[in-house]
């Protein structure tokens, strides 16, 4: 594991530029499980992740020579503003690889932030072959996102600044992808007292680490698909399992769906916005995936809130419809003055807000004289969406439910 004393001496290293991010009691997600849930909010670090912590400890312990040749990093996206913020701290060139398919808030906030941009690759693992190639032939210094001991020693300040403020906690969760995070906290967690448990929460559409942990070897993947960017790692470190396979008690895993619902909890009931990566331990506690005792004392890591917008809608949307909250319908009327007051006097009756409406009588599908009213409506959950559906039926109108 990683020494205490090197984290310690992380700790210090990044005090003068890195946030002590707030580590919070959360008391409706305590509600819901029956322990005593505390939330890491490293999605209010500077640059929206922890990465940086790790970052700075790494550029931090290089040469001056080393730093003046630049310093090269691939990532997904926290990990390269990371790289980015630190290495211009120092007056270090930065040049940062990422997958093509990187969302543009992430690249745009790298470049920002005084790193040139390199896009390749389809996946980390792709971009980080071309990085490490690329500083080989520079003469650069390559900032390894996870399997290096400065940037877990730095990584795992998250887990001193949790001990200092909760010193008795049961359990940690944290987000697992390449194990970087996971590494420095297990080891500095487990030399304070071994007796806190930590458990390590993946995507199911990014097994590596999961099925590795499992296996007790490295078993990489050959594809990976999910919206926590921040842990799509396709190939296990055999660097980073090592520690984990010493220090952490166990690796669960959740899909998007449960990622999603977690982002939504977050932002409705904690009104903290977080990426997919730093929802996973909050989706393990909500879909009951980790098993503790009751009022049991637990820190679950937000690893950051790096998230794309259009992303964030799209979780938005689809939460709306799932809870009940939203619904499409699609009306067949006879064409004619006052037939769509009618309908929207009956939804009037219902209680239902009516959102969108477009108007079809043209449609070649219709018959003769006909007209098609798709309407999306605010409700207020299953029982009023029934409530809607009654009063139409009694109402005599012809409608099917698309969503």
């Amino acid at each position: 594991m990683i020494s205490l004393n090197k984290i310690i001496q992380a700790k210090r290293a990044i005090s003068g530029f890195v946030y002590k991010t707030p580590f919070a009691f959360s008391p409706k997600l305590s509600l819901l499980s029956g322990a005593q849930i505390y939330l890491k909010k490293e999605n209010l670090q500077r640059t929206g992740a922890y990465k940086i912590r790790g970052a700075y400890n790494k550029i931090a312990n290089l040469s001056d020579e080393e730093r003046a040749k630049g310093v090269v990093a691939a990532s997904a996206g926290n990990h390269a503003q990371g790289v980015a913020i630190c290495a211009r701290e120092f007056g270090a060139p930065a040049i940062i690889v990422m997958p093509e398919s990187t969302p543009l808030l992430k690249v745009s906030g790298t470049k920002a932030l005084g790193a040139q941009v390199i896009l390749k690759g389809d996946n980390f693992d792709e971009a980080y072959e071309y990085a490490n190639e690329y500083a080989r032939e520079r003469g650069m210094s390559f900032i390894h996102p996870f399997s290096d001991e400065f940037v877990m020693a730095g990584q795992g300040t998250v887990g001193l600044e949790m001990l200092d403020e909760v010193a008795d906690l049961d359990m940690i969760i944290v987000p697992v992808g390449g194990g970087g995070l996971i590494s420095g906290i297990a080891s500095c967690v487990k030399q304070v007292n071994p007796n806190i448990k930590v458990i390590g929460v993946s995507a199911k559409g990014a097994p590596a680490m999961y099925e590795s942990f499992r296996a007790k070897k490295s078993k990489n993947s050959k594809t990976v698909r999910t919206i926590a960017d921040g842990i799509a790692v396709r190939d296990a470190s055999e660097v980073t399992l090592a520690h984990i396979l010493e220090c952490v008690d166990d690796i669960v895993q959740v899909d998007d769906e449960e990622i999603a619902n977690a982002i939504l909890f977050l932002l409705e009931n904690q009104k903290i916005i977080v990426e997919g990566a730093g929802a996973v331990g909050v989706a393990s506690v909500l879909h009951s995936k980790v098993k503790f005792e009751k009022d049991a004392k637990i820190g679950i890591v937000l690893s950051g809130g790096n998230i794309d917008v259009q992303m964030l809608n799209i979780i938005i949307e689809k939460g709306l419809i799932k809870s009940a909250r939203k619904m499409t319908i699609k009306v067949t009327l006879v064409d004619k003055p006052g037939a769509l007051m009618s309908l929207t006097d009956c939804l009037k009756t219902a209680n239902a807000n009516i959102v969108k409406i477009d108007y079809d009588r043209f449609s070649t599908s219709l018959d003769y004289g006909d007209a098609s009213i798709t309407i999306t409506l605010e409700t207020k959950g299953k029982e009023h969406q029934e409530m809607v559906r009654n009063t139409l039926n009694e109402h005599g109108f012809e409608f099917t439910q698309l969503f």
